[in-house]
């Protein structure tokens, strides 16, 4: 699993409890993707963990992850644009 400087510096810190497992899950059985404008890949998933959607945006490579929080505006039914 790979990680942008971002995350490592900026949203590791902050949300420790989203591990690797976690973001796994969330990685192999996507509930939606979307892509952004810029190229980067916004997935969503539920943690059954915490009972909770989870937002994962990878970098253009759509392997390394940028940033990763509950999203709790996620709205379960919608078009899959990937």
């Amino acid at each position: 699993m790979k990680f942008s400087n971002h995350y490592i510096r900026d949203v590791l810190p902050k949300r420790s409890y989203l591990t690797e497992l976690i973001l796994n899950e969330i990685l192999e059985k996507p509930l939606k993707t979307e892509l952004q404008d810029d190229g980067r890949i916004k997935i969503w998933g539920f943690s059954s963990e915490y009972n909770k959607y989870i937002r994962i945006v990878l970098l253009n490579d759509g392997k390394t992850i940028h940033t990763a929080f509950f999203d709790r505006n996620f709205k379960k039914w919608g078009n899959n644009e990937i």
